[in-house]
């Protein structure tokens, strides 16, 4: 969806923001771009809706190279999120969802009532917050409408720039929960910035890590903890990368022991395909060092029993999988 080709931005006091750039994003892929400040990660965001120019390269949209698109024309097709959000003080939460819908000339009722229907898929009430304007809202809100904004003219592309950047611990962790349960259901191809190495393992199908300008390595979130490209990736994602790859590993039916001898219906219960971070903590709250998994779907039947131990052969497993499948890729 989504094609860097030899992409630089050469600015004209010489400084090179992104150099030879040269990546893909595939259709419904949600790929995070992260490093530090400076590195040229927002630079190749705003090249994609064109808020900045390449100085050369090629970046391709559905195969459209966009250099040849009408700048205004091209944004209204690509949904943008920012972290200061940038809602309009003076219009309401329904009308500020109606914005670019409107623009494109669909008539207002009707625009109103698609606005709605977003504010209500981020998990807003339209009745409640619809009539409310922006400095009514918390920090988490005024980031929802945000999205439900992005997203009302239905773009196949969506870009993100530190969307969770600017609200508290705790509401960040529950807005990436429900980001990510919304991606799963609109299905974008989404890239987003972040300098958070965790945030961009727990929300990236795939990850692109910069170095000064260039990609160091653009892989799986496993993949990229289990096998850092280069030195530099190495002392990115740190020491305790096994650890962020507790978050990034599903249980799976392989890692299960026989369920003969699993712990009282009243322990604690993880359904499969829960990570094994997640089968970690319950698992040091069990006396008896063994974990009951159940099915994904709910259902109370014991599929098989996890232990510490099949914890650790399921984390080499996985990075040995990825590796594989990934070849520890750069850019």
């Amino acid at each position: 969806m989504i094609r860097f080709e030899h992409v630089t931005k050469r600015y004209d006091d010489g400084t090179t923001a992104v150099d030879d750039l040269s990546f893909e994003v595939a259709e419904g892929e949600l790929v995070t771009l992260v490093g530090p400040s400076g590195c040229g990660k927002t630079t190749t965001m705003k090249m994609v809706n064109r808020l900045i120019e390449p100085t050369s390269g090629r970046i391709l949209l559905a195969g459209e190279d966009i250099a040849s698109a009408d700048p205004v024309e091209l944004r209204r097709r690509i949904g943008y999120v920012i972290q200061q959000v940038g809602l309009f003080p003076h219009k309401t939460v329904l009308e500020n969802t109606a914005t670019v819908p409107h623009l494109l000339g669909v008539k207002k009722d009707k625009a109103r009532a698609r606005a709605a229907e977003l504010l209500e898929l981020v998990g807003l009430d339209p009745a409640v917050h619809g009539p409310r304007y922006p400095d009514q809202l918390s920090g988490g809100q005024r980031q929802r409408v945000g999205v439900a904004r992005a997203l009302a003219a239905d773009p196949p592309v969506l870009l993100m720039d530190e969307p969770f950047g600017a609200v508290d611990p705790v509401v960040r962790e529950r807005l990436q929960n429900e980001f990510l349960a919304l991606q799963r259901t609109v299905r974008k191809t989404i890239l987003l910035v972040t300098h958070d190495l965790d945030e961009a393992v727990r929300l990236g199908d795939r990850i692109a890590v910069y170095g000064q300008g260039t990609v160091e390595q653009f892989a799986a979130p496993a993949a990229v903890l289990a096998a850092p490209a280069t030195p530099y990736v190495a002392s990115f994602v740190g020491s305790d990368r096994g650890l962020k790859r507790l978050a990034v590993t599903p249980v799976t039916e392989a890692d299960l022991e026989p369920a003969a001898g699993a712990p009282a219906a009243d322990g604690a219960r993880l359904p499969l395909g829960a990570s094994l971070r997640e089968a970690l903590a319950l698992l040091l709250q069990e006396d008896s060092g063994r974990l009951a998994v159940v099915g994904a779907d709910g259902s109370a039947e014991v599929l098989g029993v996890l232990t510490p131990a099949a914890v650790h052969r399921a984390l080499r497993r996985a990075g040995e999988r990825e590796t594989e499948s990934e070849g520890g890729s750069g850019a």
